[in-house]
């Protein structure tokens, strides 16, 4: 993507008019073939606070495509301990499992959230635990109590505590937000009159590498989160593009054409210690991390047409990884290292598939037109990648088997190019 660029501007009373257009609204168009029916009953106590904790936990799950929630409003009495639960009412309503809760505020402000997780058929407790937050740390934990149910209930690690990272485009206007994963609470990182590219997140959620046009070329930026400064990280002749943090978060590999054409180079998370990973004479580009750090997936036309590559770092071996199709692009590992999801195009349309390392089979996931730039989430059950609808760019969600499928559509804001942040670090 070779656009011209100008410089950023200051954006705060813009980020205030601007934040409910950037805001993400997620819709469900798709779903499992076997749900797991769960009742969330209201905590105890929480009609005296703002946000509905059960809310948040109840509409986490739903999206996931892998529960159906049973009404749990009208119940009386209504439990709020594990051992205020009689396992036959809920049986009846055909619940498999039961939440319950409460919310207590303490005198010093703070507020003792605790829930249970129940399984109404062997009528046993899964889980039970108890957070001590401040008021505006409530949606968190209602994502960490989603996150414990979900795990308890399907073996796979949650996510609903993690963010994402995208690019909107409203009129002229650029910005990289960063959202919880369920849309909500939107903030601008960076805001541009020129295009800004290829968000992603170091392996610790602290930092976004990202490329801006800001000086009329590709210039790859590292910012932290918590501060908002920034540094360049590559800024050399010619274009600068596509970063890709290596696992251990002290490295990067950036595509250049400092030398000539498009190549990969290593370089660390500062910006020194730039090192060439690959000569041909061919464009290398769109690098991703193996998990374990050993290898990397990349885009090359080195065979005659776009096609996904291995490189392997030790042995400096380089295989080709995809033979169907002659445009196949943009590999991002799974978090397994078992396989690996990309674009391929077929007939003129350009879908998300995702293709398994052993057997070499290829599943094609989505069936839009123009879908690009997949990103999978940390526990690879689900993988985030724009699309459009009319001419407008939106977002979309697929699960790794195909079969649930989500729409994030943001008010009058064209967002494209999403990154799906971390699991975040554990106290």
């Amino acid at each position: 993507m070779t656009r011209l660029l100008r410089p950023l501007l200051a954006f705060a009373l813009f980020f205030v008019a601007q934040w409910s257009q950037a805001q993400l609204t997620i819709e469900i168009i798709g779903g499992a073939g076997t749900t797991i029916p769960i009742a969330i009953v209201p905590f105890a106590g929480e009609n005296a606070f703002p946000l509905g904790v059960t809310g948040v936990v109840g509409a986490d799950l739903q999206r996931s495509g892998l529960f159906r929630l049973i009404d749990a409003a009208n119940v009386s009495p209504r439990p709020a301990r594990a051992e205020d639960v009689r396992y036959a009412d809920w049986k009846a309503r055909g619940a498999d499992a039961v939440v319950v809760g409460s919310m207590t505020p303490l005198p010093d402000g703070r507020i003792d959230v605790r829930f249970a997780l129940l399984d109404d058929v062997k009528q046993t407790q899964l889980a039970g635990f108890s957070y001590v937050v401040p008021q505006a740390q409530l949606r968190a934990t209602a994502h960490k109590i989603a996150d414990v149910i979900y795990e308890k209930l399907t073996g796979d690690v949650g996510v609903f505590s993690t963010r994402i990272a995208y690019i909107a485009k409203q009129g002229r206007r650029f910005e990289l937000f960063v959202a919880e994963a369920d849309g909500f609470g939107a903030q601008s990182v960076v805001a541009s009159n020129e295009p800004l590219l290829s968000p992603t997140w170091s392996p610790d959620g602290t930092r976004i590498a990202y490329v801006s046009m800001e000086n009329r070329k590709p210039v790859v930026y590292v910012q932290s989160l918590a501060s908002g400064q920034r540094h360049v990280l590559a800024n050399f002749r010619g274009s600068n593009s596509a970063p890709a943090w290596a696992p251990d978060g002290n490295r990067l590999v950036v595509t250049l054409t400092k030398d000539g054409n498009s190549q990969l180079y290593l370089i660390n998370a500062d910006g020194s210690g730039v090192q060439r990973l690959l000569t041909s004479p061919a464009i290398d580009t769109e690098a991703n991390f193996a998990p374990d750090g050993k290898a990397i997936l990349f885009t090359s036309d080195r065979g005659g047409s776009p096609q996904i590559y291995r490189y392997t770092m030790g042995s400096g071996q380089v295989e080709r990884m995809t033979y169907d199709g002659s445009y196949n692009v943009s590999p991002r590992y799974l978090p397994d290292g078992r396989g690996f999801a990309f674009v391929r195009r077929d007939g003129g349309r350009f879908n998300v598939a995702v293709q398994d390392f052993a057997t070499r089979q290829t599943q094609v996931l989505t069936q839009g037109s123009a879908d690009e730039s997949p990103s999978v989430a940390p526990n690879g059950k689900m993988i985030i990648y724009a699309s459009e609808v009319g001419s407008r760019g939106i977002l979309a969600a697929v699960s790794s088997d195909g079969r649930v499928k989500q729409r994030l559509t943001a008010a009058a804001t064209d967002v494209r190019e999403p990154a799906w942040g971390p699991l975040p670090k554990t106290n």
